[in-house]
Protein backbone atom coordinates (compact mmCIF):
# COMPACT_ATOMS: atom_id res chain seq x y z
CA UNK A 1 0.00 0.00 0.00
CA UNK A 2 1.07 3.47 -1.18
CA UNK A 3 2.30 5.52 2.02
CA UNK A 4 0.69 9.26 2.07
CA UNK A 5 2.99 11.45 3.56
CA UNK A 6 1.37 13.32 6.70
CA UNK A 7 2.25 17.02 6.89
CA UNK A 8 2.26 17.05 10.79
CA UNK A 9 5.24 14.45 10.69
CA UNK A 10 6.73 16.99 8.29
CA UNK A 11 7.27 14.08 5.37
CA UNK A 12 9.51 14.38 2.38
CA UNK A 13 10.49 10.91 1.36
CA UNK A 14 13.85 11.36 -0.20
CA UNK A 15 13.72 9.63 -3.63
CA UNK A 16 16.70 10.72 -5.45
CA UNK A 17 19.37 7.56 -6.29
CA UNK A 18 21.97 9.87 -6.80
CA UNK A 19 21.69 11.64 -3.90
CA UNK A 20 21.16 8.93 -2.15
CA UNK A 21 24.42 7.32 -3.08
CA UNK A 22 26.04 10.59 -2.75
CA UNK A 23 24.61 10.49 0.87
CA UNK A 24 25.73 7.15 1.96
CA UNK A 25 29.45 8.06 0.44
CA UNK A 26 29.75 10.68 2.78
CA UNK A 27 28.61 8.63 5.38
CA UNK A 28 30.70 5.89 4.50
CA UNK A 29 29.12 3.16 6.86
CA UNK A 30 31.62 -0.17 7.52
CA UNK A 31 30.27 -3.49 8.03
CA UNK A 32 29.29 -3.65 12.24
CA UNK A 33 29.23 -0.95 13.00
CA UNK A 34 26.98 0.58 15.44
CA UNK A 35 24.31 3.30 13.58
CA UNK A 36 20.86 4.60 14.32
CA UNK A 37 18.55 6.37 11.70
CA UNK A 38 16.58 8.82 12.13
CA UNK A 39 13.33 8.91 10.54
CA UNK A 40 13.74 6.36 7.83
CA UNK A 41 10.99 6.72 6.27
CA UNK A 42 10.45 4.54 3.38
CA UNK A 43 13.70 3.52 3.95
CA UNK A 44 15.31 5.09 0.79
CA UNK A 45 18.41 5.87 2.87
CA UNK A 46 17.76 2.46 5.37
CA UNK A 47 18.46 -0.02 2.24
CA UNK A 48 21.63 1.42 1.45
CA UNK A 49 23.01 1.98 4.81
CA UNK A 50 21.96 -1.94 6.09
CA UNK A 51 23.08 -3.41 3.39
CA UNK A 52 26.80 -2.00 4.60
CA UNK A 53 26.21 -2.48 7.68
CA UNK A 54 24.88 -5.80 8.18
CA UNK A 55 22.15 -4.21 11.49
CA UNK A 56 20.88 -0.67 11.71
CA UNK A 57 18.72 0.66 14.53
CA UNK A 58 15.74 3.11 13.18
CA UNK A 59 13.94 5.32 15.24
CA UNK A 60 10.23 5.92 13.25
CA UNK A 61 7.33 7.97 15.05
CA UNK A 62 4.75 7.24 12.37
CA UNK A 63 3.35 3.76 13.57
CA UNK A 64 2.28 2.50 9.91
CA UNK A 65 6.21 2.98 8.83
CA UNK A 66 7.36 1.46 11.79
CA UNK A 67 5.39 -1.69 11.24
CA UNK A 68 6.79 -1.79 7.77
CA UNK A 69 10.00 -1.10 8.96
CA UNK A 70 9.78 -4.19 11.35
CA UNK A 71 9.00 -6.10 8.15
CA UNK A 72 12.73 -5.88 7.87
CA UNK A 73 14.92 -8.94 9.48
CA UNK A 74 18.42 -6.66 9.91
CA UNK A 75 16.25 -3.52 11.38
CA UNK A 76 15.60 -2.56 15.14
CA UNK A 77 13.00 -0.32 15.18
CA UNK A 78 12.44 1.90 17.85
CA UNK A 79 8.48 3.24 17.81
CA UNK A 80 9.13 6.40 19.57
CA UNK A 81 9.35 10.53 19.49
CA UNK A 82 12.83 11.04 18.83
CA UNK A 83 12.92 13.84 21.42
CA UNK A 84 12.13 10.81 23.99
CA UNK A 85 14.72 9.05 23.32
CA UNK A 86 18.06 8.29 25.64
CA UNK A 87 20.89 7.93 23.27
CA UNK A 88 23.14 6.71 25.85
CA UNK A 89 20.99 4.09 26.84
CA UNK A 90 20.59 3.33 23.02
CA UNK A 91 24.47 2.55 22.86
CA UNK A 92 23.60 0.42 26.00
CA UNK A 93 21.94 -1.36 24.33
CA UNK A 94 23.96 -1.96 21.28
CA UNK A 95 27.30 -3.19 23.33
CA UNK A 96 28.50 0.28 21.98
CA UNK A 97 30.62 3.33 23.79
CA UNK A 98 29.81 5.45 20.87
CA UNK A 99 27.29 4.75 18.34
CA UNK A 100 26.87 6.61 14.69
CA UNK A 101 24.14 8.31 14.03
CA UNK A 102 22.39 9.83 10.65
CA UNK A 103 18.66 10.80 9.54
CA UNK A 104 16.89 13.06 7.01
CA UNK A 105 15.29 15.27 9.91
CA UNK A 106 11.99 16.31 10.45
CA UNK A 107 12.58 20.01 9.13
CA UNK A 108 9.90 21.28 11.59
CA UNK A 109 11.44 20.46 14.60
CA UNK A 110 15.05 19.64 13.59
CA UNK A 111 16.47 22.58 16.12
CA UNK A 112 14.57 20.55 18.50
CA UNK A 113 16.50 17.20 18.04
CA UNK A 114 19.89 18.80 17.92
CA UNK A 115 19.70 20.11 21.26
CA UNK A 116 18.40 16.82 22.17
CA UNK A 117 21.46 15.16 20.67
CA UNK A 118 23.40 17.74 22.32
CA UNK A 119 22.96 15.85 25.50
CA UNK A 120 23.89 12.49 24.56
CA UNK A 121 27.12 13.87 22.17
CA UNK A 122 29.74 11.80 24.48
CA UNK A 123 28.09 8.67 23.68
CA UNK A 124 28.19 9.71 19.62
CA UNK A 125 30.98 9.26 17.33
CA UNK A 126 29.31 11.41 14.73
CA UNK A 127 26.33 12.22 13.04
CA UNK A 128 24.89 12.84 9.52
CA UNK A 129 21.91 14.95 9.18
CA UNK A 130 19.64 16.27 6.37
CA UNK A 131 18.17 19.37 7.15
CA UNK A 132 17.07 22.77 5.78
CA UNK A 133 19.62 24.40 4.19
CA UNK A 134 19.13 27.45 5.74
CA UNK A 135 19.47 25.55 9.29
CA UNK A 136 22.99 24.30 8.33
CA UNK A 137 23.93 27.63 7.37
CA UNK A 138 23.55 29.05 10.81
CA UNK A 139 24.86 25.66 12.45
CA UNK A 140 28.09 26.52 10.33
CA UNK A 141 28.36 30.33 10.34
CA UNK A 142 31.27 32.41 11.48
CA UNK A 143 30.86 35.39 13.92
CA UNK A 144 30.29 39.06 12.33
CA UNK A 145 27.59 36.79 9.48
CA UNK A 146 24.02 37.48 9.04
CA UNK A 147 23.57 33.25 9.68
CA UNK A 148 25.72 33.42 13.31
CA UNK A 149 23.48 33.06 15.98
CA UNK A 150 22.17 31.31 19.15
CA UNK A 151 22.69 27.54 17.03
CA UNK A 152 26.01 28.07 15.70
CA UNK A 153 27.47 28.65 18.91
CA UNK A 154 25.62 25.78 20.94
CA UNK A 155 26.80 23.22 18.13
CA UNK A 156 30.09 24.67 17.59
CA UNK A 157 30.77 24.27 21.40
CA UNK A 158 30.44 20.47 20.67
CA UNK A 159 30.85 19.67 17.28
CA UNK A 160 33.29 19.85 14.15
CA UNK A 161 30.70 20.53 11.71
CA UNK A 162 30.65 21.11 7.40
CA UNK A 163 28.36 21.01 5.14
CA UNK A 164 28.89 18.18 2.56
CA UNK A 165 25.76 17.98 0.32
CA UNK A 166 23.41 20.41 -1.24
CA UNK A 167 19.74 18.50 -1.96
CA UNK A 168 17.81 20.39 -3.96
CA UNK A 169 13.73 19.90 -3.70
CA UNK A 170 13.46 17.93 -6.69
CA UNK A 171 15.22 15.15 -4.69
CA UNK A 172 12.01 14.34 -2.77
CA UNK A 173 8.42 13.32 -2.14
CA UNK A 174 6.27 15.57 -1.90
CA UNK A 175 9.05 18.24 -2.68
CA UNK A 176 9.65 20.70 0.24
CA UNK A 177 9.20 24.54 -0.47
CA UNK A 178 12.78 24.91 0.90
CA UNK A 179 16.28 23.83 -0.43
CA UNK A 180 18.24 21.14 1.74
CA UNK A 181 21.92 20.30 2.59
CA UNK A 182 23.83 17.33 4.57
CA UNK A 183 25.79 18.07 7.39
CA UNK A 184 28.94 16.23 8.94
CA UNK A 185 28.96 16.88 12.52
CA UNK A 186 31.80 15.16 14.54
CA UNK A 187 32.00 15.78 18.57
CA UNK A 188 34.78 17.65 19.64
CA UNK A 189 37.92 15.88 21.38
CA UNK A 190 38.61 18.25 24.07
CA UNK A 191 34.96 20.99 24.31
CA UNK A 192 35.21 23.71 26.80
CA UNK A 193 33.89 22.12 30.53
CA UNK A 194 31.09 24.50 30.67
CA UNK A 195 27.31 23.54 31.59
CA UNK A 196 25.29 22.88 28.63
CA UNK A 197 22.42 25.15 30.53
CA UNK A 198 24.52 27.65 31.69
CA UNK A 199 25.86 28.54 28.06
CA UNK A 200 22.63 27.93 26.90
CA UNK A 201 20.86 30.74 28.88
CA UNK A 202 24.05 32.98 28.06
CA UNK A 203 23.82 32.77 24.61
CA UNK A 204 19.80 32.96 24.28
CA UNK A 205 20.06 36.57 26.54
CA UNK A 206 22.88 37.68 24.08
CA UNK A 207 20.97 37.17 20.77
CA UNK A 208 17.47 37.99 22.35
CA UNK A 209 18.17 41.29 20.67
CA UNK A 210 20.70 40.98 17.89
CA UNK A 211 20.34 44.38 16.83
CA UNK A 212 21.26 45.77 19.64
CA UNK A 213 24.68 45.81 21.91
CA UNK A 214 25.42 43.37 24.75
CA UNK A 215 25.05 45.95 27.03
CA UNK A 216 21.03 45.98 26.78
CA UNK A 217 20.67 42.27 27.31
CA UNK A 218 23.77 40.55 28.63
CA UNK A 219 25.01 43.17 29.82
CA UNK A 220 21.85 43.37 32.73
CA UNK A 221 22.09 40.33 32.89
CA UNK A 222 26.03 39.44 33.73
CA UNK A 223 24.80 42.73 35.95
CA UNK A 224 21.75 40.60 37.74
CA UNK A 225 24.57 38.23 38.18
CA UNK A 226 26.63 40.38 40.56
CA UNK A 227 29.73 39.25 37.44
CA UNK A 228 32.65 41.57 38.54
CA UNK A 229 35.28 40.03 35.33
CA UNK A 230 35.65 41.86 32.27
CA UNK A 231 33.63 41.18 29.11
CA UNK A 232 33.45 43.59 26.31
CA UNK A 233 29.46 44.24 26.09
CA UNK A 234 29.48 47.01 23.35
CA UNK A 235 29.73 44.94 20.38
CA UNK A 236 26.22 43.26 19.06
CA UNK A 237 25.87 38.87 19.98
CA UNK A 238 27.08 38.32 16.43
CA UNK A 239 30.50 39.86 16.71
CA UNK A 240 31.52 37.72 19.87
CA UNK A 241 33.53 34.27 18.82
CA UNK A 242 32.50 31.46 20.53
CA UNK A 243 35.30 30.95 22.56
CA UNK A 244 34.51 34.05 24.17
CA UNK A 245 30.69 32.95 24.84
CA UNK A 246 32.95 29.75 26.53
CA UNK A 247 35.43 31.67 28.42
CA UNK A 248 32.34 33.97 29.78
CA UNK A 249 30.39 30.73 30.95
CA UNK A 250 33.23 29.51 32.18
CA UNK A 251 34.23 31.98 34.35
CA UNK A 252 30.80 32.70 35.77
CA UNK A 253 30.80 29.12 36.34
CA UNK A 254 33.82 29.41 38.85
Amino acid sequence: MKHIPRKRFGQHFLADAGIIAAIVRAIAPQPGQPMVEIGPGLAALTQPLVERLGRLTVIELDRDLAARLRARPQLDVIESDVLKVDFAQVAKALGAIKIRVAGNLPYNISTPILFHLLRFVDAIEDQHFMLQKEVIDRMVAAPASADYGRLSVMLQWRYAMESVLFVPPASFEPPPRVDSAVVRMVPLAAPAAVPQALLEELVQVAFSQRRKLLRHTLGRWLEARAFTGSFDVQRRAEEVPVDEYLRLAKSLQE
